[in-house]
């Protein structure tokens, strides 16, 4: 297996994150806000409360100590006073405990019903921002990768991040009011409260880096496991995967990937556990260095015994609140550190450039392409180079040519998922970049030669062809008689509302054949569509189903433009034009007569398959 790539964010560009970790807070706020806007104002007015309460009740515990010495030293007629006010100040901490416990049940339920909402708004504008998207980039290796970062955390760190931040305002309101106490011992003492945790937050931020940094290598890894665990998991690999053995060799595969990320897990964790375990000594010895500083104070009756069980109170919890506060930035760095591949995700530029036009001027001109050439993102050498072709309205023309001459590539580029490299294509007179892309892919009917198999009803799968008819079971028939898939249905138990696949309970599988019957009809549901392209859709039926099926075509594409893509010349020769493509050039058209009497690549091609039917 190739080694990871190795991520491109150096330090500075790490460190330039740890300072934006509050813009990114901010952006994680706004979607938060946008989320649920009522959850997220209780959410922070919990917060506020949850923040203030624990210094009053170390007030309140001062009075209460201070309250039981009095009424242990007075006599028995200020007594009974005391000591119904040391019984009000239990009372009041009572409350104010039960209080801050409800503040904190209420803050986890708001945490646990934006955390549902989140997650799914945050995988909603994943899936959105994938519509907006072009082909290219889905055949792109780096950006699957940028893809699955921004699937894997992203969908949880906008909550962490906005819970991070709100936790940051809980503790430092509760430091601010722990240090008000504090200061009337000593400002020293609030000094050493925020230096003490300063040291393990310096090492948490380093190792959050560290952390971050390998996320971003294992993305190709983490994209091998999940493929592989498709591999071994799904029908439509296990036939060859039980065949030829290949399950022990796959597994294995998955478990090296394993042992390699667990290896480089393990090596942080125990880096940063042990780099945490020693710092946090040095909070710990700080923490008990106070203790015995105010343990002596109390006793030199410099504070009272009250006051000293406060300033104890006060120091161990503002402690907490100080490694609470550094935590909470080092983890908010950390979170900033994963939202950025999200926000990277959900910024990848697309051509917004988006034409308007619904017609073109010149509705009797058909289709052009004018010196088109195309070349793939990082390719050698261009796909299809200087295509000249013009099909006029109700001719059809066939695509002949040798796997990966182009063929496919030509079709891509006319249902505009590609955009030429050089020259443009016309449709009745205009560039398809001017046309409306709904008005575009009304016009045209295709059918690819990989087409999905949707595991979904029978009908629905000959419905996708026409988003806007997807559930209208009279155009299913319709579009099923056009395409022969009538007679599929007749034999299934509940029709067109057959579920097919194995995905799911009931489901009945098809064979190749039938499976291209029903993605024949799905070209035929848009009943608008006046340009019907096929590329290789009977590649699993005998050559008489094949010619049947392409005869039934013609007679249905009469005054539509056909394009068809086949390797069976039987049915190639039916069309009124044929184009030979090799390399991605133009190097014969006409009509079959034409070129066998032009005897050359085409004539060469047709009879060495003919012969292998004598």
């Amino acid at each position: 297996m190739n080694p990871p790539r190795r991520s491109t964010l150096s330090k500075p560009e790490l460190t330039r994150g740890f300072l934006g970790v509050f813009a990114y807070s901010r952006r994680a706020l706004e979607l938060v806000w946008t989320t649920s806007r009522p959850l997220t104002v209780a959410f922070a007015l919990l917060t506020l409360v949850a923040g203030t309460l624990p210094a009053a009740v170390a007030y309140v515990g001062a009075l209460i100590v201070d309250a039981v010495v009095a009424a242990i030293q007075a006599d028995e007629v200020a007594r009974a006073a005391l000591t119904r006010n040391a019984l009000v100040f239990v009372a009041a901490e009572a409350l104010l405990v039960a209080t801050i416990a409800g503040a904190q049940r209420a803050i986890s339920l708001c945490q646990s019903l934006l955390r549902a909402q989140l997650s799914q708004r945050v995988n909603v504008m994943i899936l959105e921002k994938a519509l907006t998207l072009e082909l290219t980039h889905f055949e792109n290796s780096d950006f699957y990768d940028k893809l699955t970062r921004a699937r894997r955390e992203a969908s949880s760190r906008p909550l962490s991040l906005v819970t991070r931040t709100f936790g940051l305002g809980q503790n430092a309101v509760s430091l601010m009011s722990f240090g008000t106490l504090l200061f009337s011992f000593s400002p020293w003492a609030v000094l050493l409260l925020f230096l003490a945790g300063l040291p393990a937050f310096l090492a948490e931020a380093k190792f959050s880096g560290q952390a971050f940094r390998l996320f971003l290598w294992r993305s190709p890894e983490t994209r091998m496991q999940l493929y592989l665990e498709t591999v071994l998991a799904r029908e439509d690999h296990v036939k060859e995967v039980k065949l030829f053995g290949l399950g022990p060799l796959f597994l294995e595969r998955y478990r090296d990937i394993f042992r390699k990320l667990y290896k480089e897990d393990r090596d942080l964790t125990i880096r940063r556990d042990t780099w945490g375990f020693f710092l946090g000594l040095v909070a710990t010895a700080t923490l008990y260095g106070a203790y015995a500083w105010i343990a002596l104070s109390a006793i030199a009756s410099r504070i009272t015994l009250g006051q000293m069980t406060m300033y104890l109170m006060l120091f161990r919890q503002g402690q907490s609140a100080v490694s609470a506060i550094l935590s909470a930035v080092g983890g908010m760095y950390e979170d900033n550190l994963y939202l950025s591949a999200l926000f990277e995700y959900l910024e990848t530029p697309v051509d917004d450039r988006m034409g308007v036009a619904i017609r073109g001027p010149r509705p009797d001109d058909g289709i052009r392409f004018e010196n088109v050439s195309f070349s793939y993102p990082d390719a050698e050498k261009p796909t299809l180079v200087d295509v000249n072709l013009h099909i006029r309205p109700g001719e059809s023309l066939a695509l002949v040519g040798e796997n990966g001459s182009g063929k496919t590539t030509l079709i891509k580029l006319l249902t505009r998922l590609y955009v030429p490299t050089a020259g443009r294509i016309t449709l009745d007179g205009l560039d398809l970049r001017e046309w409306a892309e709904t008005a575009l892919r009304d016009r045209i009917g295709v059918i690819f030669q990989d087409f999905t198999r949707y595991q979904l009803m029978l009908g629905e799968n000959i419905g996708a062809g026409d988003v806007q008819h997807f559930e209208d079971e009279e155009r299913w028939r319709e579009a099923g008689e056009k395409g022969l898939a009538a007679p599929i249905v007749d034999t299934l138990p509940q029709g067109y509302r057959t579920p097919l696949g194995k995905w799911f309970n009931d489901g009945r599988e098809l064979s190749g054949g039938q499976w291209q019957k029903i993605a024949l009809s799905r070209a035929f549901m848009r009943s608008r569509a006046d340009i019907l392209v096929l590329d290789e859709p009977t590649a699993a039926m005998d050559a008489g189903a094949e010619a049947t099926i392409f005869e039934h075509f013609r007679t249905l594409t009469k005054g539509r433009i056909a394009i068809l893509i086949s390797h069976r010349f039987s049915t190639v020769r039916m069309a009124d034009q044929i184009v030979v493509l090799q390399e991605g050039r133009i190097i014969e058209r006409g009509s079959h007569d034409d070129l066998m009497h032009v005897n050359g690549h085409y004539a060469q091609l047709f009879s060495l398959q003919a012969k292998g039917y004598r």
